[in-house]
């Protein structure tokens, strides 16, 4: 992984003709917490000034080119993350930039950090070009609870029914590393949460989390696993029991 980390970000300095300010990793690859299977490598880079229409229209679809001259490689197609002029980052102000997602990459300019993950570059950001802290200073608790607000109405809104995707037991995580968030302020990785989870017997049934913990620590061990697939599809009234768990949280903030 570190190589492909290290070839991609060259890639990136060449396009854009140097001027790069810095490119920060965060997220599961930083809070050791990657399962290949299941986790991005969730990055930003920052560059000295505009990103040209010819520039962004190279960065678009680097990951998919690199790909293609490593096609056995495993991990360009787990990158997502966002490439911006760091001034207007620090604006939040944007006029183009490029967005690589789950579900594919876009030219835009509007883009703005999720509480959780502007935490996490604060505060676990791991400088893997230019050497320079993150830009932007962590957010305050307000902006955690209503970034843990948010997601619950995701979650209200987007897991009642379940599909056979590993991810759709992510949410149980999701909601234990919420509810972390709202007792301490802080972020944890989404393995650890569930281990937290289950150790402060957070959910009424705890069997669930179990078996989500088993695949997040060997996703691959249970892909394309039928018995693993009928039990995703039936989990939306799983989630929304735990959901309520984290609406009560809330409630008490």
């Amino acid at each position: 992984m570190k190589d492909s980390i290290s070839r991609l970000t060259a890639a990136i300095v060449r396009i854009m003709d140097g001027r790069v300010y810095g490119v920060w990793l965060y997220g599961s690859a930083v809070l050791n917490d990657f399962r290949p299977g299941w986790s991005d490598i969730d990055f930003i880079a920052l560059t000295d000034g505009p990103i040209s229409q010819r520039q962004s229209k190279a960065l678009l679809t680097l990951r998919q080119d690199m790909l293609k001259k490593e096609p056995d490689n495993p991990y360009y197609r787990s990158f997502e993350g966002v490439i911006a002029d760091a001034d207007e980052c620090r604006r939040q102000s944007f006029t183009r930039l490029v967005y690589w997602g789950t579900s594919g990459q876009r030219i835009t300019s509007c883009y703005a950090l999720d509480p959780f993950s502007a935490c996490e570059l604060a505060r676990y950001g791991k400088p893997v070009y230019g050497g320079k802290p993150w830009i932007l200073p962590a957010p305050g608790r307000e902006e955690l609870i209503r970034g843990v607000r948010e997601h619950l109405e995701s979650i209200r809104r987007y897991a009642v029914q379940t599909d056979e995707r590993l991810y759709s037991c992510g949410w149980l995580l999701d909601i234990a590393r919420c509810v972390y968030t709202l007792r301490y302020s802080e972020i944890i990785a989404k393995t650890q949460a569930g281990i937290w989870a289950l150790d402060e017997h957070l959910f009424p049934d705890e069997e669930p989390l179990r078996k989500t913990i088993a695949i997040r620590q060997q996703p691959l061990a249970f892909r394309d696993r039928e018995d693993v697939s009928r039990w995703l599809r039936q989990l939306g009234p799983v989630v929304q029991r735990c959901a309520d768990v984290l609406e009560e949280e809330l409630q008490s903030v």
